[in-house]
């Protein structure tokens, strides 16, 4: 097993000497001419929260999942990753397998686990020096729930990606038998919600909760949204085969405690909701990674002529398809309005906010995506192979390839207040039918300020739980586009055959003298059997741990 015999000063000395004078003096003024003993780490305040800074960092965020600017998106139907030879592609050509994985943070989560178990172990003896007007016992506490939050966080992207896992809720001896079995599931799912609970119980609030240096660390609506997410994961097919209106209830009952304590909101701003240049925690976001400076996420996907960008993420004609009309309708209704021979207009404002289609104005200047044009099919070996560029994430101000560049802060949003209400509707509706708070908070998401979508009114056709839930699942579909949650949404609906096993489409467009011309073709074959519902443990970790038995069918 991945749970390696880390000492405790390696994971601190590269990242986290705040507090020191000079590298080899401690707080205590005493000096070390060796290893930095365990005695000393917990007894000096900075390396002691240094060990819960440094797990923070073990979140993972996924900007770029193969070190190009891959996003998850491209794993699913939602996209084409422009670089062919990404590993990204893993997940949909049929070479996904034990020997050759993608996404495997098997042994990174248990080392992250590994500091806050050892964190957890060691704060009540701790030297600490305490924060924003607590004392030592109100501050220790509240560590404490960051601590479970983040076991609690580790736990559950083992167990979306594997299912049942060995739990880590403690520190492992160098000298134990680390052959360990995978628990239940059922074990996995009740360790996590147990720490979520903890964690509620120990956290400030929300995020404003939290003095201004401090936000962005753990609160008890980020705990409450994890469990929110578990749950709704817990009850849905992939997991609970046989429909068990109790856990649908709990996974209604987890989200409608964040809804409840009325702190966070629906931000105005969609673009801006993904910015914290332009909206630091804005309200509608829970948590999130830390948020860095950076400028990458523009030259990885904007359209190829703006500046020498590298156009990864194209999105699929599918998911365009997926964004109806304005007038709510969708493009497959008779009624709706919707022309081929001019697709983008009239649609959906949110189709223009997450992508560059073809005359969408982009930093001032128009996408071309037509045969021919600047940003066009096979204009170089970067160019779109759909059609399309993803828009989502993207800040017009970010400059670069230029003299002097620009930057914004960006984190990578884990939860934000949009997947509750939406996670609160799909739960309901499931458990009750589609009763008048499904239509409530549904309507809340999609009346959003530059959205406005028309009012989805009870009693209106369409009030059968089905077609409910397949409105639910296309509004999950859009609003949450190129956030990863379609990769584990079509898993736990479990229709991964219906559409991630077949091909993925583009838009060929054609300029004749000014008229376009709008024909559909298939970009590329994707390949999804029963196995890929979880993944592969990889063949190493296998071999280091056979107590731990491969999913099946690998």
């Amino acid at each position: 097993m991945k749970i390696r015999n880390y000492k405790i000063y390696t994971l601190l000395f590269a990242l986290f000497i705040m507090g020191c004078e000079k590298d080899k003096y401690l707080q205590d003024g005493s000096v070390t001419e060796g290893d930095i003993t365990n005695a000393q780490i917990w007894a000096t305040n900075a390396y002691a929260r240094g060990i819960l800074n440094n797990a923070y960092a073990d979140i993972p965020e996924e900007y770029s999942m193969d070190g190009g600017g891959a996003l998850r998106a491209s794993g699913s139907d939602e996209a084409v990753n422009s670089n062919l030879n990404s590993s990204i592609n893993t997940f949909n050509n049929g070479t996904w397998s034990p020997t050759r994985t993608v996404d495997n943070v098997y042994g990174n989560m248990y080392e992250a686990l590994r500091k806050v178990n050892l964190f957890l172990l060691n704060i009540p003896t701790a030297n600490i020096d305490p924060q924003d007007g607590l004392s030592v016992i109100a501050d220790k506490a509240r560590l404490r729930g960051e601590a479970y939050f983040l076991r609690a966080m580790f736990h559950f992207e083992l167990y979306k990606r594997y299912g049942s896992f060995p739990i880590a809720n403690r520190v492992f001896d160098r000298l134990e038998d680390l052959n360990l079995p995978k628990n239940t599931y059922q074990e996995c799912v009740a360790q996590i919600v147990l720490d979520c609970d903890s964690a509620v119980s120990l956290l400030p609030e929300w995020t404003q909760s939290w003095s201004v240096s401090n936000r962005g660390r753990a609160t008890q609506t980020a705990a409450l949204s994890l469990k929110s997410r578990l749950l709704l994961y817990d009850a849905s097919l992939l997991n609970t085969p046989v429909t068990d209106l109790a856990k649908w209830q709990k996974a209604a009952d987890a989200a409608k405690a964040i809804i409840d304590r009325n702190k966070h909101q629906i931000f105005n701003n969609y673009v801006n909701v993904f910015n914290f240049n332009a909206s630091p925690y804005n309200n509608e976001v829970i948590f999130a990674t830390r948020a860095n400076s950076r400028n990458d996420l523009e030259t990885n996907n904007a359209p190829i002529s703006y500046d020498g960008a590298n156009g990864r993420t194209n999105p699929t004609q599918e998911l365009v398809d997926a964004f109806g009309m304005a007038n709510g309708k969708p493009i497959t209704d008779a009624t709706s309005g919707y022309n081929p021979a001019n697709p983008y207009a009239n649609r959906d404002p949110r189709l223009g906010l997450i992508i560059n289609h073809n005359g969408r104005v982009f930093k001032g200047v128009a996408v071309q995506t037509y045969v021919g044009g600047k940003d066009g099919l096979d204009r170089n070996a970067n160019a779109t192979k759909t059609g399309y560029y993803m828009r989502k994430f993207l800040s017009e101000a970010v400059t670069w390839n230029q003299a002097t560049n620009n930057s914004v802060r960006r984190p990578w949003v884990i939860f934000r207040y949009a997947e509750t209400l939406l996670n609160y509707a799909e739960a309901l509706n499931e458990a009750q039918g589609p009763v008048a708070d499904v239509y409530k908070y549904l309507n809340e998401v999609r009346r959003r300020t530059g959205v406005n979508l028309p009012l989805m009114v009870a009693g209106a056709p369409l009030l059968l739980k089905d077609d409910m839930r397949i409105i639910i699942q296309n509004e999950r579909r859009v609003e949450l586009s190129f956030e990863g949650h379609r990769f584990f949404d079509v898993r736990r609906w479990k229709k991964g055959e219906e559409f991630f096993n077949k091909p993925v489409t583009g838009m060929r467009i054609t300029n004749n003298g000014g008229t376009l011309t709008y024909t559909r073709f298939q970009v590329e074959s994707r390949v999804f059997t029963n196995k890929n519902y979880f993944y592969p443990f990889s063949q190493s970790d296998i071999n280091r741990q056979p107590a731990l038995v491969q999913n099946t069918d690998w």
